[in-house]
């Protein structure tokens, strides 16, 4: 398979490049960026179109009316070209604290998915959000399931998932929770540190240990204070930790988002820690147990008014950064993508435009919206999903 993508312009990982107007794609795999192609060679034209790389949400929950937990094939579809459709071509498809029966139920099928492979955007590996978490900081997770971390529990999670867990968040104050870190760590399963009352010190051993994520940055943790950096600190002042924020303006105000780039840089990472809400109209849903209210574009339990994940859209995740921390396209895209990438160890196959990785991109309009996408460089029309 070779083809080439013609537009205005192409969204890299340190510019945006008008001058050469042609990509190749070659075998689902990007080649160079040319001035003129050969005249035999096949050109898709996408004429004024920007062309970006493919987003990947490293934290969903679900959309569309689907949930990860719902266990099924249908729901696992419904999230993939649900996704497909606003700009991401890559996922995690998340859990939410539960029992182990049911842990292992989900992740079970996650694995047929995973294996047989799904139509629109595509799994990335299987993150478990908990059980490991502490109540004084449980958001909608329900606390009658949080325990401490355990590694048999966990060894036999990643048994039924056919070893594609590759991502889980914990509490770094729970019993054990240090040596946990160490060892899932050198299983190449990334620990982010999340749901968490950690102080400062604790969060650091927890980074020593092996943590690398901090899940959603400022919520569900414990939050600056002039006396104890908390959680939020650590993150902060260890430059070689990630830092997912959603971007919505509701879990995370403007300036901060502002503060938190200039601090972060290219270690932020946009996450959109949708439920089944998104793309759906405002009303009644469920998040795991709970039944959750969506208003005004937020997502909150019914019980006390938590936010319960959110609505976002990650590439509106994209745009409200890229204004609220006055920053080019380009670098802001790449905070959906390359960054992410990075902070999952893949960027040697996705998260960017560059020679050799995945062919996995979008097509954008002048107000950037989506208008067709590929994975491994081939093409999807979004229309008929």
């Amino acid at each position: 398979m070779y083809y080439l993508i013609k537009a205005r312009a192409f969204l890299l990982e340190n510019r945006q490049e008008e001058e050469k107007n042609y990509l190749e794609v070659i075998d689902g795999r990007f080649g160079q960026l040319i001035e003129t192609p050969q005249p035999e060679a096949e050109v898709i034209d996408f004429g004024d179109s920007i062309i970006a790389p493919g987003l990947f949400d490293t934290h969903i929950h679900g959309v569309n009316g689907a949930d990860v937990m719902d266990g099924t094939q249908t729901s696992f579809q419904v999230i993939s070209e649900a996704l497909l459709g606003v700009g991401v071509t890559r996922f995690l498809p998340t859990t939410l604290t539960s029992s182990v029966e049911e842990l292992t139920r989900v992740v079970k099928k996650l694995r047929v998915a995973i294996e047989s492979g799904l139509n629109g955007a595509k799994p990335e590996g299987i993150y478990l959000e908990g059980p490991y978490f502490t109540p004084e900081h449980k958001g909608a997770q329900n606390p009658k399931y949080f325990t401490d971390p355990s590694l048999d529990d966990f060894h036999a999670l990643q048994q039924a998932s056919g070893n594609h867990v590759v991502k889980i968040a914990l509490a770094s104050e729970r019993a054990q929770a240090i040596n946990f870190i160490k060892a899932v760590s050198k299983e190449n399963v990334k620990v982010a540190l999340g749901h968490t009352n950690a102080d400062f010190d604790t969060a650091n051993e927890a980074i020593h240990a092996g943590a690398t994520i901090f899940v959603h940055l400022f919520n569900g943790m414990k939050g600056l204070h002039h006396r104890d950096p908390g959680t939020a600190g650590a993150c902060l002042l260890n430059e070689q930790t990630f830092a997912e924020l959603i971007c919505d303006g509701y879990h995370v105000c403007a300036d901060m988002v502002n503060l938190t780039h200039k601090i972060k840089k290219d270690h932020l990472v946009l996450i959109t820690d949708c439920m089944k809400a998104g793309l759906l109209p405002e009303g009644h849903y469920n998040l795991g147990e709970f039944p959750v209210i969506v208003k005004d574009g937020v997502a909150r339990t019914e019980h006390n008014g938590s936010l319960a994940g959110s609505v976002l859209k990650l590439i509106d995740g994209v745009k409200n950064i890229a204004q609220w921390a006055n920053i080019d396209l380009f670098e802001a895209w790449k905070l959906g993508s390359m960054s992410p990438a990075i902070s999952m160890g893949v960027q040697d196959r996705i998260g960017s435009i560059a020679e050799g990785k995945c062919a996995d991109f979008v097509v954008l309009d002048n107000e950037l919206n989506v208008t067709h996408a590929a994975v491994d460089g081939k093409l999807k029309d979004l229309h008929h999903l």
